[in-house]
């Protein structure tokens, strides 16, 4: 994960500590222990059958951290596909390896990026995903701006953050959705479509604006 300074690292792991406080989500063979409460909010099935994961896709993944969403879009794109799972955290991306060889997961190839780059392959992919990143990059709209040329022609970005607007108390550094909107116009990205059905969190989902290309 992209850690905003130190004091954005601490409220960022304060935030996964007590995420691992959670309980009541069927687990599954996918789930860590500490996942359980994250996936009760943002159930992995649903948000990915939102944003459109099929088998064969080739999706990168900002932020994949030790892969509690890696390792279901692995699972759902199949063989013929390939996640790039990101991040600037070495030992979390050599985690990441040992839990997708566990499970048999071929497709998936971890990046080690940098604060301002994915490092991507260039015009390779379908879908960037990002969940619970945002709010913890040190330059957003510089990283967003560098997500473009990994972008197949129709490729978008789909993004799953919380929104301060929705939920406020013990909220751990959340954006409210103005300041994410003023974000993604600034790397010059055009919303083209938004899911607020979760409780504490939006949907969204971003193209290159037109006057950007």
């Amino acid at each position: 994960m992209r850690i905003n300074g130190f004091v954005g690292g601490v409220l960022c792991l304060v935030f996964v500590i007590s995420a691992a406080a959670g309980f009541g989500q069927e687990e599954d063979s996918l789930t860590l222990p500490g996942e359980i409460h994250l996936n009760e909010r943002q159930p992995p099935d649903t948000v990915l059958k939102t944003i459109g994961i099929k088998p064969g896709m080739i999706i990168g993944e900002v932020g994949a951290g030790r892969g509690r969403y890696t390792v279901q879009i692995a699972s759902r794109i199949g063989p013929s596909g390939m996640i790039y799972a990101n991040d600037i955290d070495e030992q979390a991306l050599q985690f990441l390896k040992r839990r997708c060889e566990n499970h048999g997961f071929a497709n998936v190839k971890t990046i080690l990026g940098s604060v301002t780059d994915t490092n991507f392959p260039d015009t390779a992919l379908d879908m960037v995903i990002m969940v619970n990143v945002v709010h913890c990059l040190e330059k957003p709209v510089e990283l967003l701006k560098n997500i473009d040329s990994a972008l197949k022609p129709e490729g978008f970005i789909a993004i799953v953050e919380g929104n301060l607007d929705k939920y406020t108390s013990g909220s751990v550094g959340w954006y409210a959705r103005d300041k994410l909107l003023k974000i993604y116009d600034d790397a010059g990205y055009d919303l083209f479509r938004e899911e607020t059905f979760l409780p504490k969190d939006n949907i969204y989902f971003l193209k290159k604006g037109s006057l950007q290309e």
